[in-house]
């Protein structure tokens, strides 16, 4: 959790506060890789000066880099500077708008382009794109400008943007009710057996790894928030298939997760070890032929193909389905050869 910033003494300026509670199930490990795990984009000396500079607290006192957090510890830090994601300022940045009208647009976002100002990520995302080509546009409960729902940094395609409150009241619900339609398509390593299945399972924090998230059983402490994904095979090419997810819930990272959860990470996933040889041969011709596909799809192989609402004002149903961008399409073609040939 990110608090607000706050000025700690005449002398400092505004520093960014981060507050974090140590799960129950974290082995003792020092308090500067704790952070690590949990401060996206942060550098190791960065959190070490911050020790050094006193600004580490562990239930409410300072303490050193080298002190090991245990389960159930308070870990507060302030970083030295100041807090960009609040500064929310336009750019003129290019965006692919498939739809737009006087309650709402709706975006096809390129891979690789973050949604809204972060750690490390304080320009070039799509909310400075957006606010610069529209005024006043509503915010939502995270005081986030025209965001009804968001995707990954590395997942491309559909995403609907509200420039009324009505608008954002009206879609929130529909996602909130489960009524809005998105469908997602992702390659995934493995042969998935069945044509189609859901996968129901609790998504929360990694007790371990607090970059990634992870399925906890009902019955855990920490068991995460509901999360459900329905899936349906749609090509098979032996050591990869291609799928597409239809969204029940909106998790973080929840297709990501789910299909790990079931044997079949998402091709070129790095955060979630995707980006290994997780399925085939030993040949080298494999390993040089699967690099290649990395090379070709340097990111998750996952796509918001299509997004289905119910108009704000209009009461009409709304569905957009956008093209499979290039990267992943190449990437495709590869496998469809493979599949065929299997000559390597």
């Amino acid at each position: 959790m990110i608090e607000q910033t706050e000025e700690i003494g005449p002398e400092k300026e505004l520093y960014e506060h981060h507050s974090f509670t140590a799960t129950k199930g974290q082995e003792p490990l020092r308090v500067d890789k704790f952070l690590m795990n949990f401060i996206e984009n942060a550098t190791r000396n960065k959190i070490q000066q911050a020790a050094k500079d006193g600004n580490i607290y562990v239930n409410g006192k300072v303490v050193k880099s080298n002190y090991k957090v245990k389960g159930g510890d308070e870990v507060k830090v302030l970083l030295g500077h100041p807090p960009y994601e609040n500064l929310l300022v336009g750019e003129d940045i290019p965006i692919d708008i498939v739809y737009e009208d006087d309650d709402l647009l709706v975006v096809n976002k390129p891979a690789g382009m973050v949604v809204h100002p972060g750690h490390g990520n304080y320009s070039g995302t799509l909310i400075n794109a957006l606010i610069y080509h529209i005024e006043n546009l509503p915010k939502n409960s995270d005081d986030r400008p025209g965001l009804v729902h968001r995707i990954d940094k590395d997942t491309s395609g559909l995403l609907v943007v509200a420039k009324t409150e009505q608008a954002m009241t009206h879609l929130a619900k529909q996602f909130f009710d489960k009524t809005s339609e998105r469908k997602y398509h992702a390659l995934v390593w493995g042969h998935v057996d069945d044509d189609e299945g859901t996968i129901e399972g609790n998504i929360g924090r990694h007790h371990a790894n607090r970059m990634q998230n992870t399925v906890y059983l009902d019955d855990e402490a920490d068991n995460g928030k509901p999360a459900v994904t329905h899936y349906k095979v749609l090509e098979r090419f032996g050591y990869v298939t291609l799928v597409e997810c239809e969204l029940e819930t909106g998790r973080t990272h929840q297709i990501r997760v789910h299909m790990k959860h079931i044997g079949h990470t998402l091709f070129n996933d790095e955060r979630y070890g995707g980006d290994k040889i997780l399925k085939g041969t030993t040949f080298t011709k494999y390993k040089q032929f699967v690099d290649n596909c990395f090379k070709i799809l340097p990111r998750q192989a996952l796509h918001a193909k299509t997004l289905g609402f119910i108009h704000p004002t209009t009461g009409k149903k709304m569905s957009f389905t956008s093209e499979t961008p290039e990267d992943i399409q190449m990437c495709l073609e590869k496998w469809r050869t493979y599949a065929k040939h299997k000559s390597l």
